[in-house]
């Protein structure tokens, strides 16, 4: 799933049976957001390398938001590279929101330096 908000480049949530949870271990990190409710997080463990938190899912959405239920999204600025097709995206700045932003993605964006009070 592509998912859109305001102020927001789109997070790509990707299904359970896409990732390989050979990679993943929980982490303690919880967040809660007012539309999608408790986010459960998970570092990526690649190599011996770690990147803390690096992903997150939705366990009990809400109604509005089931169809993300166990979906998984990740930051791209803890990963090595990750791509929309062949393009290779540009992390949402600030380290908070987890959004990709690619050529045809137009901000201004929430995240970044000055962007607090939107």
């Amino acid at each position: 799933y592509r998912l859109l908000e305001t102020s927001h480049p789109p997070v790509y949530y990707f299904p359970p049976e896409a990732v390989d949870m050979a990679y993943l271990r929980v982490s303690p990190r919880k967040s809660f957001c007012e539309y999608k409710g408790a986010a459960h997080y998970y570092d990526v463990v690649v190599a011996g390398n770690t990147a803390v938190n690096a992903a997150w899912t939705y366990t009990t959405p809400p109604p509005a938001y089931k169809n993300l239920q166990n979906h998984f999204a990740f930051y791209a600025q803890f990963m090595e590279a990750c791509y929309v097709g062949d393009e290779k995206v540009i992390p949402q700045p600030g380290g908070f929101y987890g959004g990709w932003i690619t050529a045809n993605i137009v901000g201004p964006f929430k995240g970044g330096p000055g962007s607090g009070g939107w």
